[in-house]
């Protein structure tokens, strides 16, 4: 009979569980909050106490051994069983506490300043928003909801659209003197601020323009960045429409021209079918779809551009 005394560290078995699932290092240690070197530092550890070789190392890249296979699969089911009966237990006790996942800018942008009034409507609730560029696994890392800017395909989930937007350019007021440009072709005297995977190539073609896509300088991957940089006088940002609203409505930024082109993706809230039978997670799915129709009341949406430019785009988290 094993000695329960005689357990492996459990920071080790986290460590190694991860970076088995991934067979990476790096993306574990991102998973986990520590460093590359700690999660190598742990997984080491762990094969000298147990004797066995768990990963095969060849320079920066790795792969699980066989007998690091069938271990990761017992070390991962150990863990959900720990997470569902501490679940449970705070569930038992009255705890509730709900976990978001959404796009950084969606998550500073458009959702934290409306989290306010979920709380003030539900007390009880401890809320844990995070935001996160990828597609995460919500059941492995035990996330209630998930708000994807993507095609809506998201198999075993439980998937409704949640809204649409819609890309424009925007500038400060006080750029070039104020004077800004009259018509799409002018940008082309402009500094055109660009966005990771963001073109401006579709809503150029829509409004008319035979500009190029723009090249060189930054290439911002954070859209509340690209914003500020256009608030700052940077240049001209092309927006998206939820994200930019705030910089609209404290002016900012001015929209410019009548021409909006729909993203081909759109927001989606996604949680597992288990999930939305807890009250809280039905809570919020009805409290956060209650803010869309407020934002599309008070915001409306922009003249869209029946001129649609094919781009490859790729789904985000």
């Amino acid at each position: 009979m094993a000695d329960l005394h005689r357990l492996p560290n459990l920071a080790a078995l986290r460590a190694f569980e991860a970076a088995a699932r991934h067979e990476n290092f790096s993306r574990a240690a991102e998973e986990i909050h520590v460093t590359h070197g700690a999660v190598s530092h742990q997984v080491r550890g762990l094969e000298e106490e147990l004797g066995v070789q768990l990963f095969t190392r060849k320079g920066k890249r790795i792969a699980v051994t066989d007998e690091g296979q069938r271990f990761a699969a017992i070390v991962r089911k150990s863990l959900m069983d720990i997470a569902v009966a501490a679940a449970a237990l705070k569930a038992s006790a009255g705890q509730k506490r709900l976990t978001i996942t959404a796009m950084p800018s969606l998550a500073a942008r458009w959702l934290a300043p409306r989290l306010g009034n979920f709380i003030d409507l539900y007390p009880d609730i401890e809320v844990v928003l995070q935001s996160s560029g990828q597609v995460v696994d919500l059941e492995r890392q035990a996330i209630d909801v998930g708000i994807r800017f993507g095609s809506g395909n998201y198999p075993g989930l439980t998937v409704e659209k949640l809204m649409d937007d819609y890309y424009y350019p925007a500038a400060s007021p006080r750029l070039n003197g104020g004077e800004l440009p009259a018509t799409a072709q002018d940008l082309g005297r402009f500094h055109l601020l660009r966005g990771d995977d963001e073109p401006w190539l579709p809503w150029l073609r829509a409004a008319g323009s035979a500009l190029a896509e723009p090249s060189g300088g930054i290439v911002y991957h954070d859209l509340a960045m690209l914003l500020r940089a256009a608030a700052h006088g940077d240049g001209i940002a092309l927006a998206r429409h939820v994200i930019v609203m705030q910089e609209i409505c404290s002016g900012e930024l001015v929209r410019l021209f009548d021409v909006a082109v729909k993203c081909p993706f759109s927001y989606y809230f996604v949680c597992t079918p288990q999930a939305l039978l807890r009250p809280e997670v039905r809570a919020f799915h009805d409290w956060l779809f209650a803010q869309v129709r407020q934002f599309d009341t008070v915001c409306g949406w922009p003249q869209m551009s029946e001129r649609l430019y094919q781009h490859e785009y790729r789904q985000r988290g």
